[in-house]
């Protein structure tokens, strides 16, 4: 071997220990961290806006990897962008009033075939690819979410006059059966839960995801509810991420136009899980690889943390 292969060899080496000694500080960094969160539970609400192959992978690499190192795992699945294209595809005419997909009869039963059938079957393949074992559930499934009608009223700014709106089967959450999930927490499965409800009287009833993931973390306890979105989480007026908020400091932003938009439900929702008893819950970019990791298992964790106070 010459003295250039021999040089070679040795700043392989040299790149090769280097990249080991990265992985072992990183796993080091992890430990503590792994350790707080032995045998407790994560809820993770995964939007229809990340289901891209490659972002259904890494979601799942992470999800398996907590799992493995003993957290309690619930995923909650969103699926409005798929809900709208089979609509559409069957020609069913679809409307929102207030971000809110109006559902009779017929968009009821698209929304509970996409919603139960093709995604949750999809996000559970995913996992058990990984090498998890995941189990599909709508909140029909041993009454695990009783729901009931939402109802929602609008004033008329000119007149005054309340008006009662018909969302249809829009429901929202009137009880979550912990029990039903914590049969999975002495197990290897991994529930994966598609936001439809069961009234008391048997109606299916359309809930959001944001909402059935905050009361499903609120009835389990959850020391974390993650709510994985599009963006880097809850930015200030100069566009800034801002990495921690107090649940009173974030109904300021609200009042103040600071938080507006879309990530208006999603903070509310993170307010009503810590109010329901969730330790935090965090608004983190679905879009970043691994990104539940880094939240979990690292020092300066990403997104927005939400706490009570």
């Amino acid at each position: 071997m010459s003295d250039t292969e021999d040089s070679k060899r040795e700043d392989g080496d040299s790149l090769g220990l280097e990249r080991w000694r990265m992985t072992g500080s990183v796993l080091i960094e992890a430990l503590p961290y792994i350790l707080s969160y032995d045998n407790k539970t994560v809820v993770v609400k995964y939007g229809g806006n990340a289901m891209d192959d490659e972002g259904a992978r890494h979601f799942a690499q992470d999800i398996v990897l907590m799992k493995l190192t003993g957290i309690n795992p619930v995923v909650v699945h969103g699926g409005g962008p798929q809900i709208g294209a089979m609509l559409k595809k069957l020609s069913i005419p679809s409307s929102f009033i207030d971000g809110l997909r109006v559902t009779d009869a017929a968009t009821m039963e698209v929304v509970e075939m996409v919603l139960a059938g093709t995604i949750n079957k999809q996000i559970v393949s995913f996992i058990n690819r990984a090498g998890g074992r995941a189990i599909g559930l709508s909140g029909k499934d041993g009454n695990l979410i009783i729901a009931s009608k939402m109802e929602r009223t609008k004033t008329d700014p000119a007149t005054g006059k309340t008006t009662v709106v018909d969302l249809g089967f829009v429901g929202e959450p009137e009880k979550v059966d912990a029990e039903v999930l914590r049969t999975f927490f002495n197990s290897d499965l991994i529930p994966v839960v598609a936001p439809v409800g069961v009234g008391r009287d048997g109606e299916t009833y359309n809930i959001n995801a944001d909402t059935v993931a905050g009361a499903v973390a609120g009835a389990v306890a959850a020391e974390r509810m993650v709510l994985l979105t599009d963006v880097p989480g809850v930015l200030d007026r100069e566009g800034k991420l801002i990495p921690k908020l107090t649940a009173s400091e974030a109904r300021r932003l609200i009042a103040d136009g600071t938080i507006s938009g879309g990530m208006i439900p999603k903070v509310e929702t993170a307010i009503y899980a810590v109010e329901l008893g969730v330790k935090a819950a965090v608004i983190l970019d679905g879009r970043i690889p691994h990104v539940l990791l880094l939240e979990l298992f690292t020092e300066h964790g990403a997104g927005t943390l939400v706490c009570k106070g």
